[in-house]
């Protein structure tokens, strides 16, 4: 059945395609694009020859004969010259501001070792005032290409970052942002000791760990929920520069083709900082933001009032983000058996179940998706299990719910044929499987990898879609090296052959629409944008080469050329040949 929102569109455009082919007054086209492979992710036709435009709506899509029947004297023509296009990419789970800061703060994603962290910090610290705090993301001890002499639980410990920078303050988020690095004067602001002075632990945190060597001193990492012992210290952000990381974050999408984002976990703030950015006409992206469950009186608000579905289609507010464990590199991943590599240790519950139920009742009573985090193979069974109980006690809201679960990383077997059976949609990170299969086989062991780790077609032939993504900052916004791992299945530096559990891999037909028209139906889109379609929105990427058809030892040398948002060209690429 056709929702109200898509035969509003149709009638619409039907009204549109009569006026554009009536008469000397037909509506002319603002764009015309042709001359390379247009791959339109839509079952009607997969690829056309040329694509036509009016304002932000797609006019046209099909032969270049009948394009040229739209070609106005101020039509803009768009020779892909050999170059290939696709719908829009949309980024289906990130943190649009992580990646804004990312680019303002210390970037650590690139660093091999712990001195290499140390280097940089003291780098930081010549040009830092005294006292000013210093920060960061991106470190992952398990992509290090050694590790120091001097570990606790596989982490580093803080001594050589407190020596370089003994006066300014030092937090280093974990690429995961599950953990986090301090040094010895950030502890010390944070008021921590190894007792306080009643005699308790103050170190022992609901949903989280602080790493303490064996005489009980801190380390220096914190770990999930522990992190907030020192996070809450650092000064807020000034609006300036709220604003800088804004734009920055726009300008990265357009670089990456990206021209829809998922922006996983929001709060009041933030809110008002893209209803800022959006009456300055500075949005540039599609916004689907979830709201953060951190914050009860948030969720209660947006009960009340209900979801917004922003008609110019630019910042969208229908869905909760709940974090419910944490991450598997930083051993936060909630497990049904103990790590391999550290037993006795089964990850952290970072949300109380009984939460995540109460808020799935009160998402299909106001019409509120949610999108739970779970990584471990406990948290997914977990939320699956109070997902089914909310669905059973109000059966009647559950036609189309989509409820989420953002990662979906590591799975019992008996829980892959749930999502579908539930209609629950797996909001994966291709890209992880990438950068952490190498490693994440020490945590888990080979038996738990091969039958539930990243398992993309079990979930897909289950007949369930895929939302793909990069989970930026946690990884680069490069859609290409997600869509390289979604097919291949090795890391980025094209190993192993044949890809790690080549079974799973998926097709580039499903990898394709794990980044468009899939992205799009996960966040009750596909009306409007996912595919090229009559009627559908203006928003597309290009690329230097033929994504679809080139070897797969090329694809990451695939480069984006040009992104067209909204009916307009918002990047081109000046060295893509």
């Amino acid at each position: 059945m056709q929702s109200k929102k898509s035969i509003f569109y149709s009638l619409s455009f039907c009204f549109l395609i009569l006026a554009a082919c009536s008469g000397p007054n037909k509506t002319s086209a603002t764009l015309l694009i042709y001359g390379g492979p247009i791959y339109t992710v839509d079952s009607t036709q997969a690829m056309v020859e040329a694509v036509a435009t009016h304002g932000d709506t797609i006019l046209f899509a099909g032969s270049f004969a009948e394009a040229e029947k739209f070609k106005g004297a101020q039509t803009q023509l768009i020779d892909l010259a050999g170059k290939t296009m696709t719908p829009g990419l949309i980024e289906g789970h990130g943190h649009f501001m992580g990646l804004g800061y990312n680019e303002l703060n210390l970037d650590l994603m690139n660093t091999t070792s712990y001195q290499e962290i140390v280097d940089a910090v003291a780098e930081e610290v010549k040009k830092a005032a005294p006292g000013e705090w210093i920060t960061g993301r991106g470190w992952h001890q398990s992509k290090w290409d050694s590790m120091p002499v001097n570990t606790v639980n596989g982490f580093q410990t803080h001594y050589k970052l407190s020596e370089i920078s003994p006066d300014n303050p030092v937090y280093l988020s974990h690429a995961s942002g599950h953990a986090g690095f301090a040094n010895a004067k950030a502890m010390e602001i944070a008021g921590l000791e190894i007792l306080s002075k009643d005699g308790v632990d103050k170190f022992e945190v609901e949903g989280g760990e602080v790493i303490r060597d064996e005489l009980g001193t801190p380390t220096g990492v914190f770990n999930e929920l522990a992190t907030t012992l020192i996070t809450k210290h650092i000064p807020e952000s000034t609006p300036e520069k709220n604003s800088k990381a804004f734009e920055l974050a726009v300008a990265a999408c357009h670089r990456n083709g990206i021209t829809g984002f998922h922006d996983a976990g929001i709060g009041k703030e933030t809110i008002a900082l893209y209803d800022e950015m959006k009456t300055a006409d500075k949005m540039g992206i599609r916004l689907y933001a979830m709201l953060t469950g951190w914050d009860k009186d948030l969720l209660k608000e947006w009960y009340e009032k209900g979801p917004r579905i922003d008609p110019d289609n630019l910042f969208t507010i229908r869905s909760v983000k709940l974090n419910c464990d944490g991450a598997l590199g930083s051993r936060g991943a909630w497990l049904l058996e103990e790590y391999t590599d550290r037993p006795g240790h089964f990850g952290h519950e970072t949300l109380p179940m009984e939460f995540v139920k109460e808020t799935a009742l009160n998402g299909l009573q106001n019409g509120f998706q949610v999108c739970s985090h779970a990584i471990g193979d406990r948290a997914n069974r977990e939320i699956l299990d109070r997902y089914e109980a909310a669905f059973t006690e109000l059966p009647e809201l559950t036609t189309d719910h989509r409820f989420r679960i953002e990662h979906a990383q590591h799975l019992h077997p008996d829980d892959i044929p749930r999502f579908a059976a539930l209609g629950v949609i797996p909001a994966m990170q291709a890209v992880h499987m990438s950068s952490d299969r190498s490693w994440a086989i020490d945590r888990l062991g080979e038996k738990r990898i091969v039958e539930g780790a990243y398992m993309w077609q079990a979930l897909l032939k289950s007949g369930i879609p895929i939302v793909n993504g990069t989970d930026v900052p946690v990884e680069p916004l490069n859609p290409i090296a997600s869509f390289y791992a979604s097919v291949s299945r090795k890391t980025l530096k094209g190993t192993p052959e044949g890809g790690y559990e080549p079974e799973q891999k998926m097709t580039r037909e499903q990898a394709l629409r794990s980044y468009t028209l899939d992205a799009a139906y996960g966040a009750f889109e596909e009306d409007i944008k996912g595919s090229i379609r009559v009627g559908k929105l203006a928003d597309f990427t290009i690329y230097n080469q033929d994504i679809m058809k080139v070897d797969e030892n090329q694809l990451l040398d695939t480069e984006i050329a040009m992104t067209i948002f909204d009916g307009n060209v918002v990047y081109t690429n000046t060295d893509s040949n």
